[in-house]
């Protein structure tokens, strides 16, 4: 099944600064114009989970109404995203005997695949995503899709991720209470944020994509078409204007304010004697802070998540299959971060803005808006998530048939 020219896909992006919600319409192409954007302060969410679930609600519910009234429609399902310290992700390996040496079926790949999902889990915790990474049938390797394939037996390395149930349950009933059905189990958000702005050869050649949010900064690692790695922080922009906030004995709204137009990743720029106005807290007066000085409490918060994320790579030795990183995310906007990464990555380092969609593409050009818009290209991408609906606790009866659709042939569809 396909959607047709004219439906329309709503992606819900639940972080822990902002809510997103992106409308998208199928065209006559096959492509996807932007229709609606609707974004609210998120309240409720902290690290990428829900603390609060009617504040969560009624930040949903402003996002909503705010895409609603844009494209002047009414809002019934969504594809919602995953992130939070309670993802957990790990590489698995599967295989079973061929029934028909002559023809490898359908059955035959589900079995491999749920053979590689059989693996203990923390408890308490469910599977999110069983990714293919590469089948094997005898001693051939690197096969994409095995189907209709001559072989006995059949092999497969999988990439496996993970989240609390309670979690996962908490955001879909957040979304069910601003009057909202989650279509599929929702996506981890740095894969659907990978979906609006990586293009085929990144994904073959191999990158890694930083997805920097308020509350999180997420990882995913790509490389032969499929992903090898995804890791979720839970720091990010939110963390730096605590940081300025305590620094500059200022709010948290006034700190995040000063960190966007003003803020650096890193120290000795060129304009680091302007003075910029502080607001005090309680309505004293103003006090004021050189550039430099805001840089030199924004660098050690930004070098420390980088940094923690480099250690991660190194753990995982992921060096060799990465050609460089690609930054997203709100909190990738902070200027010179990118400078700051490649130094430390040794890398080439890009920062990113949603792509491969039409319509309102000035509304949503800005990283902030990549999950959002990835979800619905992963909804557009992978129909069979949309149009057979799974929720936290569902059945499992299909479950890894869907999982082959979703992923069996990569994500780039």
């Amino acid at each position: 099944m396909t959607f047709r020219a004219g439906d329309t896909l709503v992606g819900l992006d639940v972080g822990s600064s902002k809510i997103c919600a992106v409308v998208g319409e199928v065209t006559e192409d096959g492509g996807m114009d932007i229709i609606a954007v609707g974004k609210s302060e998120s309240e409720g969410m902290r690290n990428g989970v829900v603390v609060n679930i009617e504040r969560t609600v009624n930040s949903i519910s402003r996002a909503v109404d705010a895409a609603e009234k844009m494209a002047d429609l009414k809002i019934n399902e969504v594809v919602v995203g995953v992130t939070g310290s309670h993802i957990g992700s790990s590489n698995h390996h599967g295989q079973v005997p061929v029934r028909n040496p002559d023809e490898i079926a359908q059955e035959d790949i589900d079995r491999v695949l749920e053979f590689a999902a059989t693996v203990k889990i923390t408890d308490g915790h469910q599977i999110i995503h069983v990714l293919p990474q590469e089948y094997t049938v005898d001693d051939q390797d690197g096969i994409q899709d095995p189907l209709g394939m001559a072989g006995i037996r059949l092999e497969v390395d999988v990439h496996i991720v993970t989240g609390q149930a309670m979690a996962i349950r908490n955001l879909i009933r957040c979304c069910e209470g601003a009057g909202l059905t989650v279509a599929t189990l929702p996506v981890l958000s740095p894969i659907a944020s990978a979906e609006a702005v990586l293009n085929d050869d990144e994904r073959e050649i191999g990158v890694g994509v930083i997805d920097m949010g308020g509350g999180t900064s997420e990882f995913v690692v790509y490389h032969d078409n499929c992903i090898k790695h995804s890791f979720v922080l839970p720091m990010g922009g939110n963390h730096i204007s605590a940081d300025l906030a305590s620094g500059l004995r200022t709010s948290i709204a006034d700190a995040n304010r000063i960190k966007e137009k003003y803020g650096s990743a890193i120290t000795g720029v060129d304009n680091g004697d302007e003075l910029v106005e502080v607001p005090s807290v309680g309505g004293g007066a103003p006090r004021t802070a050189t550039r430099e000085y805001i840089a030199s409490i924004i660098e050690p918060r930004a070098t420390e998540i980088l940094n923690m994320i480099g250690k991660e790579i190194d753990s995982r030795n992921l060096w060799p299959e990465l050609s460089g990183i690609v930054l997203t995310g709100g909190a990738a906007q902070l200027e010179n971060l990118s400078v700051l990464a490649a130094d430390i990555f040794d890398t080439a380092v890009r920062v990113a803005s949603p792509r491969s969609v039409g319509g309102l593409v000035e509304a949503v050009k800005d990283p902030r808006y990549a999950t959002g818009v990835g979800l619905v290209l992963f909804a557009a991408r992978n129909p069979e998530a949309v149009l057979r609906p799974r929720t936290a606790g569902g059945v499992m009866g299909s479950f890894f048939r869907r999982i082959r659709m979703l992923f069996g042939r990569g994500l780039s569809g």
